[in-house]
């Protein structure tokens, strides 16, 4: 396999399987993970049946800009804001009330949690293709997170529809965001720090 590839080009394969409601292989500002078109419930159903994961699991999306986070929530209010600008690490948020999304993402208490993604192919993907990305750890459910590429199991890789060349060299220093859960009383609770 190729592992150099251009940025843009990588990107606009990535954006066509995408398109197609495929899964793919993508860094995050975490570690690897498994995404897809969190607004596709085939998609969706892929990701799942893939990850081997129970839907009782809730997954993350991933957005591009805090602004995005207004889309797919009925409020962000204004703690969220303060959180997020107070983070200096990844930070994952759980809003009530999700919308927008496919309804296999959404959990069943109607919340869904929500990154704002600062890792710079993550962030241009989500851009160029302008729908948030469900966002999961690249490991089969149970099994130990990967910290880096050459981590990720084959059965894994071969499952996927599409494998970002770009960052497959690179050694994260990896770091699981932060997780707050923000209650519909206006207060919050840490899940994770």
């Amino acid at each position: 396999m190729n592992k150099i590839c251009d940025l843009d080009t990588d990107i606009q394969n990535a954006i066509e399987v995408l398109k197609k409601g495929g899964v793919i292989l993508c860094p995050t500002d975490t570690v690897w993970g498994l995404s897809c078109d969190a607004t596709n419930e085939l998609a969706v159903e892929k990701l799942y049946k893939i990850k081997q994961r129970s839907k009782e699991i809730s997954l993350i999306i991933l957005v591009d800009t805090s602004l995005k986070i207004q889309q797919y929530v009925k409020e962000v209010p204004e703690i969220a804001w303060e959180l997020i600008e107070a983070s200096d690490k990844p930070l994952t948020i759980i809003f009530p009330d999700a919308k927008n999304l496919a309804l296999n993402v959404i959990a069943n208490d109607r919340s869904i949690g929500i990154r704002v993604c600062n890792d710079e192919f993550c962030k241009h993907l989500i851009y160029k293709y302008r729908m948030p990305l469900v966002s999961t750890s690249a490991n089969i459910s149970g099994e130990k997170t990967p910290l880096n590429f050459n981590e990720i199991s084959e059965e894994l890789i071969k499952k996927v529809d599409y494998v970002v060349k770009y960052k497959q060299n690179d050694f994260y220093k990896s770091q699981p965001s932060s997780i707050i859960k923000l209650m519909t009383n206006g207060e919050f609770k840490i899940l994770r720090k």
